[in-house]
This record gives structure tokens, C-alpha cells and sequence, in this order.
């Protein structure tokens, strides 16, 4: 069966790697044009460029398909299936139609919930307790194709929306090498998706990086979660600003209003919530290092 892989980030690399591995023709790789990078702006290559490259590979980098040339070459690869996570690109109609076995994706969620760009950052800041990835058909709409299979992960109380992507990783490239091979000789049947069940989950962006001490204790705990990577809580605390990476539920109740300083501790900065508390165990001081709350508090002491 020859498959064209199209992607762009570490998890579509980790997936082009795992059908390598197991064997599948990968006759073509799309991938994102490379971009300026870093304080150099250097241009960089995409994570699936990298691996396409090692293995000899052909790369392809269109910005998009509008132009027949593009299409062309696409038909000329003669793919039976093309496989597609996290390209980056909106596919037409005319190259979801070139695959003799249509076009698949891998979705970092368990349709129809959180389609869109940001899901298993949306399931954390939501405080879900699990997740998943799906095999799907791409369609025009977005994320709304037939799911053809689904795998699930738990998500822990204190995992970050980075370490999610990690167990999500793993997961995406074993469901598209298990996908493919039921696809070998022909289309394989997908379920149409619920849209009533349907929910979005819209790209993160900096202005909801400040945290809300009037929500809940885990409200603002799964925001901390939510947010880390990118692009990352942040708080003001004695007048300097600060990125938060990493809290914890604390046990204890106050009536202080929220936000208050309520203490330093051996594991972090307790801070009061609207309802609950939570403690800030690792941070960065704006122009500094990220450093364990107490670590930095012993250098810059709080007047509580």
C-alpha cells in the first residue's frame, strides 16, 4: 500500500516513525515549509521533515493546494491513503479525493469532542480525567469525519497539558500503524460522529495566560496544567510578574480573599482561591530562571 504521510510537529514525527518502523510505503512526506527559528532566525526544518530526510524520503513543503501544479504532483505519488496529523494545512476537496482509501487523520482527542486546534490542552484546562486520540476520515468540515477507531488515556490530577501530548503521542502513532494495517486492502468503515455531542477547542493565545484567583482551587490548578508548555500562567505577585509552571491542591480552607499570599512553605507559595487553596511550587520571575517556589522566595523574601 503506498501511503503518503503529510504533518508537521514531534507527534506527527513520532507517528511517520512508527509506520516506518513497521514497514508501510511511505512514498512522499508534506510537511510545512521550513521556517525562521530562535534568535538567529535561522530556517529550520519541521520535526517530519527531519525524519522524511533521514530515511529518503521525498519532501514536499506547498504552502497549500490551491495551485494545480500541487494537486498534480500529489496524483502523481499515486497514494492509496494519506495519512495526515497535525499538517497544519486545510486540505480541499479535490486532494481529499486523489487516495484510492481516502484520507485519514489522527486527532488528539475523542471525537466529536474537542475538535479544533488545541484538544488535549482544552481537556486539561476542563478539568477531564481522560482523553485519547482518534482515527478518523477527513472531511471538509473540520474534525468531522467518520472515526474509524479510538484509543484512551487517563489523565492525572497534576499532568500537564505537555505530558498528556506525550501518553497522546505514543498512542496516535500506534493507532495510525494499527489503522493502516486494516486498511491494506481496501476502505476500511467509519462511524459518522454525533455533531450534536460536538465541542471546540479553540488555539491557545497569551491573553489567557493571567490566572483568575477568583475560581476554584482546581479551576486555577488546571489552568496552571492547562497552560504549560505553552503559553504558560502567570501572576503578579509583590508587584513583579511571574509565569507559573507547576501548583498543587492544598488540603486546608481559608477565608482570605483571593489571591492572597497566605505563606511560604517547604514545597511552595500558598495562595488563596475563591474557593480553596493552592500552592505555586515552581515559577519564573519575569528576566529570570524558572526556579522551585521556596528556592526563589528565599532570595526575595515576601513580606506575608
Amino acid at each position: 500500500m503506498r501511503v503518503v504521510f503529510m504533518g508537521t510537529p514531534d507527534i506527527a514525527a513520532a507517528c511517520l516513525k512508527k509506520i516506518i518502523a513497521d514497514g508501510f510505503d511511505v512514498v512522499g512526506v508534506y510537511t510545512q515549509p521550513d521556517r525562521p527559528k530562535n534568535r538567529g532566525m535561522k530556517l529550520t526544518f519541521s520535526p517530519v521533515k527531519e525524519v522524511a530526510l533521514e530515511q529518503g524520503i521525498p519532501v514536499f513543503q506547498p504552502e497549500n493546494f490551491r495551485e494545480d501544479e500541487t494537486v498534480e504532483q500529489l496524483k502523481a505519488l499515486q497514494p492509496d491513503v494519506c495519512a495526515v496529523v497535525a499538517y497544519g494545512r486545510i486540505l480541499p476537496q479535490r486532494v481529499l479525493d486523489i487516495p484510492t482509501f481516502g484520507c485519514i487523520n489522527i486527532h488528539a482527542s475523542l471525537l466529536p469532542c474537542y475538535r479544533g486546534s488545541a484538544p488535549y490542552q482544552w481537556a486539561v484546562l476542563d478539568g477531564l480525567t481522560e482523553t485519547g486520540v482518534s482515527a478518523m476520515y477527513l472531511c471538509r468540515e473540520m474534525d468531522a469525519g467518520d472515526v474509524i477507531d479510538t484509543a484512551k488515556t487517563p489523565i492525572g490530577e497534576d499532568d500537564t497539558a505537555g505530558e498528556v501530548l506525550e501518553k497522546l503521542t505514543v498512542l496516535g502513532a500506534e493507532l495510525l500503524s494499527k489503522t493502516l494495517s486494516q486498511m491494506t486492502e481496501k476502505r476500511v468503515c467509519g462511524i459518522p460522529q454525533d455533531c450534536a455531542l460536538a465541542t471546540y477547542a479553540p488555539m491557545l493565545d497569551k491573553s489567557m495566560c493571567p490566572i483568575d484567583w477568583t475560581k476554584t482551587a482546581r479551576q486555577v490548578h488546571n489552568h496552571v496544567r492547562g497552560m504549560n508548555p505553552w503559553p504558560v500562567a502567570t501572576t503578579e505577585i509583590a508587584g513583579k510578574r511571574f509565569k507559573i509552571y507547576t501548583t498543587k491542591l492544598v488540603d486546608t480552607t481559608t477565608d482570605a480573599a483571593p489571591g492572597t499570599l497566605l505563606g511560604l512553605t517547604k514545597t511552595g507559595l500558598q495562595v488563596a482561591c475563591g474557593e480553596g487553596v493552592v500552592e505555586i511550587r515552581v515559577l519564573q520571575a519575569e528576566g529570570g530562571k524558572r526556579m522551585a517556589a521556596p528556592d526563589y522566595f528565599r532570595g526575595h523574601p515576601l513580606d506575608i
